[in-house]
């Protein structure tokens, strides 16, 4: 908290392949260098951009999925809502996406605390039915913001499935005039000059977990008394951070030891995450590059998603997230929970 440093001096702007913008900073590794889930691959990075995704829809390769769901605000402390965002998927989407339900079976309904990560074979059989398959890629979107999308990305990737994150999600794609479709897949869709959306083809995917993407109470327990090398980064608003806010959990505040780094920061008005020297500057505000691992949490493991594409983003490889959250560590009365900044 209050730790701060100046904008790495030697980040260089450069572009990816389909002109998007990438940052990098010597202390980091190359966000150029190739991805091993993306070699040889239809993605050209974390990020898509509307016009990219528009130009390949076609593509059989290529799964696109809407993460979106609800989780309005609470009007008090511990008020807790959250739903699917299926229903606004069905009245408006991306032609031939189908809806990935992370309040259903993308989470773990026997884990004391929502969304949590499925097993990886669970995770896979869930993703199957949705046409995931050995050899498909994923780009990831929502109407939420990105955190969504974001979400679902750290998920897939934690079982090695090539995936990305469409920028600016469905806005992006509306008012770039790009097709809409209507209805769900089951039923015929009226698509405004899209493709209607083939069944699924289900087919096998095998899960390679990815070790390090994901992290528990105690070893971020571990890391706030300082008894284990680590950062922790909180994702909240500033609001939800110092405790000034009503929260949905049992408790306000953040962990001891934690940063501030809140994710809708890291975007400008459109939703598009800020332009690459920019979003260098906002997030070295707060990191030096030389605080390894990062530990991102947030209130449920949503917000932190966003912090860990940006990372990603600028090179960063030394990040993990934990899962449970404010919801798992406010649950439990001998974690302390600090307020204030």
């Amino acid at each position: 908290m209050g730790r701060s440093c100046p904008a790495n001096e030697n980040a260089q702007i450069r572009l990816a392949p389909g002109g998007h913008r990438w940052v990098s900073i010597p202390a980091m590794t190359d966000p150029l260098r190739p991805d091993p889930l993306l070699s040889e691959a239809l993605l050209p990075g974390p990020l898509v951009d509307d016009v990219w995704l528009a130009a390949r829809l076609g593509d059989p390769r290529l799964i696109v999925l809407d993460a979106t769901a609800l989780l309005p605000s609470p009007r008090h402390d511990g008020e807790y809502r959250s739903g699917s965002g299926r229903v606004e998927w069905a009245e408006r989407h991306i032609p031939g996406s189908r809806h990935a339900d992370l309040t259903g079976e993308l989470s773990d309904q026997g884990a004391p605390y929502h969304f949590a990560v499925p097993a990886p074979e669970a995770l896979a059989a869930a993703l199957q039915r949705l046409g995931v398959r050995d050899g498909s890629e994923v780009v990831a979107y929502d109407s939420g913001g990105g955190i969504w999308a974001a979400r679902l990305w750290w998920m897939l990737r934690s079982i090695s499935v090539p995936v990305a994150v469409l920028d600016g999600g469905w806005q992006a794609w509306e008012t770039g005039g790009h097709p809409i479709a209507r209805g769900d897949e089951t039923g015929g869709e009226e698509t405004g000059g899209g493709e209607a959306s083939a069944t699924p083809v289900i087919g096998p995917l095998t899960p390679v977990p990815r070790p390090g993407m994901w992290t528990g109470m105690e070893t971020v327990g571990a890391v706030s008394r300082g008894e284990r090398p680590g950062t922790l980064v909180c994702a909240l608003p500033p609001g939800g951070f110092d405790g000034s806010a009503f929260t949905r959990y049992s408790r306000r505040g953040h962990i001891p030891g934690s940063l501030s780094l809140p994710g809708r920061g890291l975007l400008d008005g459109t939703g598009r995450f800020l332009p690459a020297a920019e979003l260098a500057e906002r997030v070295g505000a707060v990191l030096t590059g030389e605080e390894s691992p990062v530990i991102l949490y947030c209130g449920g493991g949503i917000s932190a998603a966003g912090i860990a594409l940006a990372l990603t983003l600028l090179g960063r490889e030394d990040i993990a997230l934990y899962d449970g959250s404010l919801e798992e560590w406010s649950q439990d009365p001998s974690r302390p929970l600090t307020t204030g900044t």
